[in-house]
């Protein structure tokens, strides 16, 4: 999907890690609740308390999954799963354009 159309978007950005995280939630024209948002190069950890597709629209990324040894890369037009009350550790390698939808 290249747009999304009917949103409530949320005004007030969501800033992590100093601002090198940042992103934008909305609501979609089917009530699901997402966001859009750019990650700087660097290793970050995530916790989750809903269930998230996280898509990668652009850049590159090696994430390990909570329980997990293995990394796996990343990159524009893949994406991965994360369940909830987990987390997942990532090393964005380029600058990155991403989309999580999460998930009830």
């Amino acid at each position: 999907m290249i747009s999304f159309k009917n949103v409530e978007l949320v005004k007030k950005a969501n800033i992590y890690f100093d601002g090198n995280v940042t992103s934008r939630s909305f609501i979609d024209g089917n009530g699901e609740s997402k966001s859009l948002g750019i990650m700087m190069p660097g290793t970050y950890n995530f916790g989750t308390q809903e269930a998230e597709l996280m898509e990668i629209l652009a850049g590159e990324v090696e994430v390990k999954l909570a329980g997990e040894d293995t990394w796996n890369t990343y990159t524009a037009d893949t994406s991965f799963s994360v369940i909830a009350n987990s987390n997942f550790d990532i090393k964005v390698k380029t600058i990155t354009d991403y989309c999580c939808s999460y998930i009830k």
